[in-house]
C-alpha cells in the first residue's frame, strides 16, 4: 500500500472525519497545517511542509514527547501491543530534511519522508534484542493478522537531497529510543 494524499484538504478531511474517532494530537496538526497553507496562499509565498512519523532521538524539552511515549508505555509491564505500523525517524534527520528543504530555495509543497516502517512489535523486538533486561508484551491487542506495512515515496525527498544518515536498527540510534525510557527499567 502506498500512502498518498493529493492535497491538504485531503489530509484535514480525513483528520476530522468523525469527532468520536479523532486523535486530537494528528487532528491538530492536520488543521495547523491547512491554517500554514492558507496563509501561505493568502499572502502569495511558497511554503513547504515536512511530515515524519514517529520521531525519536535527543530532546529539547525536559518531558519526554509523544513518540518517545508510544514505545515507553510498551515495555515492562503491558500485555498486549498495538496492531499498528508506523514510520521511524531520528529527530536529526527530521531537522536535516527540514534544512535542506529550506536550503533547495525554490521548492514548495509536502514532504513525507520514509523513514523506517515496521510494525510496532518488530521496533519493539530491536529494543528487547538490544537490551535484554526490558520486557515487552508478546500478545497483539487483537487476534487478527499484523497490519501490513505500508511504502511512502522517497522521490519527492531525495529529490531536495534528504538521505536518511543511519538506519532507525543501528544500535546508536535506537538507543536513543531507550534512553527516554529510563535507565531503572533498563
Amino acid at each position: 500500500m502506498i500512502l498518498s494524499y493529493s492535497s491538504v484538504q485531503d489530509v484535514y478531511d480525513v483528520a476530522m472525519f468523525s469527532q468520536d474517532l479523532v486523535i486530537w494530537y494528528v487532528a491538530s496538526k492536520a488543521k495547523a497545517e491547512k491554517a500554514a497553507w492558507d496563509f501561505a496562499k493568502e499572502n502569495g509565498v511558497d511554503s513547504i511542509t515536512i511530515h515524519p512519523g514517529v520521531t525519536f532521538g535527543p530532546l529539547l524539552q525536559p518531558t519526554i514527547n509523544d513518540s518517545v511515549s508510544l514505545i515507553m508505555n510498551l515495555t515492562n509491564g503491558p500485555q498486549t501491543f498495538p496492531n499498528r505500523v508506523y514510520s521511524y525517524h531520528d529527530v536529526r534527520d527530521v531537522a536535516s530534511a527540514h534544512i535542506q528543504a529550506f536550503e533547495a530555495g525554490s521548492t514548495s509543497g509536502r514532504y513525507f519522508l520514509s523513514g523506517y516502517i515496521a510494525h510496532i512489535y518488530e521496533l519493539l523486538k530491536i529494543l528487547q534484542q538490544l537490551y535484554p533486561s526490558i520486557t515487552i508484551p508478546q500478545r497483539c491487542e487483537n487476534d487478527e493478522p499484523f497490519m501490513q506495512k505500508f511504502q511512502v515515496s522517497d522521490l519527492k525527498e531525495k529529490s531536495l537531497g534528504i538521505l536518511h544518515s543511519i538506519p532507525i536498527m543501528n544500535k546508536k540510534r535506537v538507543s536513543l529510543v531507550s534512553n527516554h525510557i529510563g535507565q531503572s527499567q533498563l
